[in-house]
């Protein structure tokens, strides 16, 4: 339908880092701006995404190892609820759990990549860290990462007081941490005590505005993933509200954060989402950041940004509200 209204036609024109931001943000666009926008290979070519899978695992995993090795929470790996979890527990842990899902696309992100999260938000948040190292296609495609997600919670509340627990996550991770509430509150299982969505990937069709005004503007993601989205989806209806929570009906979630910032190419889903949120009557509080692409400023976040520094302050400050 949108082809019968008139586009706005932009000129070419340079885009700089404002002087709004911090010198390192400036610094993390500059140097994001010189990065080609990656290539994905189409759904069918399964021996291409286990390469580009191998890929990304070696480029994570120097950078994971240097990273656990400066936490300070013990980091173990083990099974609960018959799925793989690498958690992350702080010297002073009080029994609070921040449930993370990893961002990575639906595709990349496991092993080393979900382990060293364990680590780094046990340390920032000063709470137990459970995070899933859920399965991922091309071997693992939908339903497998939510049915994970939600098995991984519901052998938490065996032992672990509901109102306790945060579950969040990034990107990708912050579908499936949307589509595992939905899960949660449709099988009648007690909510946890909050919810945080951090640059969510939660409408696989990508219909936002910014998946458009962005396009490169963003120098982390670059541009939508549709590709990816079809891996991951395996032929599925992607409006299916445990594919793209967007479409799902909020009523009955708990307290939510949702993060994005003015150059993330997903800013209109947190946008659309954190509107659908309080029109359902749900406490929900959206913080978005001036210039910030996808993930923050530098590879994902990394780096010492006081911008990214922010992100953390405010998800922490969110989870002992909602957890008391």
């Amino acid at each position: 339908m949108s082809d019968k209204f008139t586009p706005v036609r932009l000129p070419a024109r340079d885009i700089p880092p404002p002087t709004t931001v911090s010198p390192e943000a400036r610094q993390a666009l500059s140097e994001g701006a010189q990065a080609p926008a990656p290539g994905w290979p189409p759904a069918h070519d399964t021996a291409a995404w286990r390469d580009a899978i191998a890929g990304s695992a070696g480029l994570w995993a120097p950078l994971a190892a240097e990273a656990l090795a400066n936490c300070k929470a013990k980091v173990e790996t083990r099974p609960i609820g018959g799925v793989t979890c690498h958690v992350g527990t702080p010297d002073k842990a009080d029994g609070r759990v921040y449930l993370f899902i990893h961002g990575g696309a639906f595709v990349f992100g496991g092993g080393d990549y979900a382990r060293m999260w364990a680590g780094l938000l046990a340390d920032r948040m000063g709470v137990i860290c459970v995070s899933v190292d859920y399965r991922m296609p091309p071997d693992h495609p939908y339903p497998a990462a939510p049915h994970d997600c939600l098995e991984v919670y519901k052998a938490l509340i065996q032992t672990h007081d509901p109102g306790r627990i945060v579950i969040g996550g990034s990107s990708a991770g912050a579908n499936l941490a949307a589509a595992t509430m939905l899960m949660i509150r449709d099988q009648g299982l007690p909510a946890p005590a909050g919810l945080v969505l951090l640059t969510p990937e939660v409408d696989l069709i990508e219909a936002g505005d910014t998946l458009k005004t962005n396009v490169l503007l963003d120098v982390t993601l670059k541009g939508p993933l549709p590709e990816c989205n079809a891996l991951y989806a395996a032929g599925h209806d992607l409006t299916d509200p445990y594919l793209s929570p967007l479409y799902g009906e909020m009523t009955g979630f708990p307290p939510t954060l949702v993060q994005a910032g003015t150059r993330d190419v997903l800013l209109s889903n947190a946008v659309l989402i954190h509107r659908k949120l309080r029109k359902a009557g749900v406490e929900a509080e959206l913080h978005v950041w001036e210039a910030m692409p996808h993930g923050g400023f530098g590879m994902f976040g990394f780096g010492d940004v006081p911008e990214n520094a922010e992100i953390d302050d405010e998800v922490r400050r969110f989870i002992n509200r909602v957890t008391g």
